[in-house]
């Protein structure tokens, strides 16, 4: 079956973290087991939220913080960030998404020293993070060009 006669069989849910992942995560868009998982709990958990009394915003409201959670933070966008912002004349910024997905895995080992989660970007290892992004995309650059 194809990506787009299976997205077309996602709930609400499943349909907008679909398109969460394909914007923030685009290598885990493709992952259904993952997709059904996170929508099936977030109905779940609006439901349940329901029977317990929630308003109805209340309920989206949680049932969409346990569909995304964990997912706030994007090495992906993060990558996009440092191609925009530290080599916009190096990268046209309309090349900057696919460079991304090229560069992604020569910066897992970057990242991996990192407590990456929801809110890391409003810490102060985020700054450390991106020097050694723009450092890694530098020397990428040097030895491999666009």
């Amino acid at each position: 079956m194809n990506d787009k006669n299976k997205s077309a069989e996602f709930s609400y849910y499943g349909l907008y973290l679909l398109k969460y992942l394909r914007e923030n995560h685009p290598n885990r868009a493709s992952d259904t087991d993952f997709i059904e998982e996170r929508a099936d709990h977030a109905a779940d958990v609006y439901e349940q939220s329901r029977l317990e009394g929630a308003t109805p915003e209340g309920a989206q409201e949680l049932a969409m913080a346990a569909l995304l959670q964990g997912l706030h933070f994007s090495k992906y966008n993060t990558v996009i960030e440092v191609l925009w912002n530290e080599f916009a004349d190096e990268v046209p910024p309309g090349d900057a998404p696919a460079f991304a997905l090229t560069l992604l895995p020569a910066m897992e080992e970057v990242f991996a020293r990192y407590p990456l989660a929801d809110g890391f970007t409003y810490t102060a290892g985020y700054d450390g993070l991106y020097t050694e992004l723009t450092g890694t995309v530098a020397i990428y650059l040097e030895e491999h060009g666009i």
